[in-house]
């Protein structure tokens, strides 16, 4: 199957799926054409998926379609953007028809659940990398930024933390128990809060996304805020499953496992009392935003945060 023929049949059937109001034209053309409407700032974000770093060798494609886009689209929710539509550069190594049926499968479930179109794309070969960009709108000067947090924030977060890391335990299970199935279902299929984004977009001072982990990412937060932060060990939400099946190594995974996907958001005292009560029920306040620096667990220095507390592809080859 020649390059032309592989994405007229697996990909240029996305772009039709979610027709953004933004875009214009999606692929066909040398560019994709993108149209803002009024009052909006343009949103947008690119990652790189490697197969053996960020998803393990022989990864099952339907996972991955569905994947690599949730990730993406996580740090639009971060940034309390309205999705619109992405790109997608795909390097194979050949071109495998079921690898392809069940790639586009899952690309295809996440774009329709998400919102998002394809706009266009490249496809070369060589060793199995995915690059998604994703674009989103929001209002003139109102996306959620990592520098916004103040003395006296509550620190929130979205769903329950540390499933995905507990799931790569289990990766390799072909007849998990339901405990482990619950967890692996949260890192094969990550659900980015988009729609919990939008909503939060007035209310929240700053914002990112849990990939790295809690402590190194809310460190993000700390580090582009000049601030620090004190959280409460015994507020974390963690899943029933989880506890089950980490006892009380539980807490540690939601604080340092990656792969959550979920939010950990600030919050002005005011802005989270005057927040409709169905965006207050999908957070829990964890801690609180301090004027000195440092990230404390009940009392206890966490140690170094913000860049150098997370992933890092270069000190992880050194």
């Amino acid at each position: 199957m020649g390059e032309f023929d592989l994405i007229r049949r697996y990909f240029l059937p996305l772009a039709s799926r979610q027709q953004g109001s933004s875009l214009v034209m999606g692929p066909g053309d040398d560019c994709a054409i993108q149209r803002l409407p009024a009052g909006q700032d343009l949103v947008f974000s690119i990652d790189t998926l490697v197969e053996g770093v960020h998803f393990p060798h022989r990864y099952h494609p339907d996972y991955l379609g569905w994947r690599s886009l949730a990730v993406a689209a996580s740090d639009l929710a971060a940034m309390g953007a309205q999705p619109e539509c992405f790109t997608l550069a795909l390097t194979l190594p050949k071109a495998d028809e079921d690898w392809l049926e069940g790639f586009a499968r899952g690309l295809a479930e996440a774009a329709q659940a998400f919102g998002l179109a394809l706009a266009g794309g490249d496809t070369t070969a060589g060793p199995l990398t995915l690059t998604l960009q994703v674009h989103g709108t929001v209002s003139r000067g109102n996306a959620i930024c990592r520098n916004g947090a103040r003395p006296g924030d509550l620190v929130a977060v979205s769903g329950t933390l540390g499933d995905a890391g507990a799931a790569l335990a289990y990766l390799s299970e072909t007849e998990p128990s339901a405990d482990a199935a619950a967890v692996l279902e949260r890192y094969h299929r990550p659900q980015p809060r988009l729609q919990l984004g939008v909503a939060a977009a007035p209310f929240a001072s700053a914002g990112i996304d849990i990939s790295d982990g809690l402590l190194a990412d809310l460190g993000h937060i700390l580090e582009a805020s000049e601030v620090g932060a004190r959280l409460e060990s015994g507020s974390l939400p963690l899943s029933p499953a989880l506890v089950r099946l980490t006892g009380e190594r539980a807490p540690e995974l939601a604080l340092r496992a990656g792969d959550d996907y979920e939010l950990c958001l600030t919050f002005p005292p005011e802005r989270w009392e005057s927040a409709p009560e169905a965006l207050r029920r999908q957070l829990t306040v964890i801690g609180t935003i301090e004027a000195a620096p440092g990230l404390y667990l009940d009392g206890t220095d966490c140690g170094p945060s913000g860049p150098d507390a997370g992933f890092d592809h270069f000190r992880r080859r050194q």
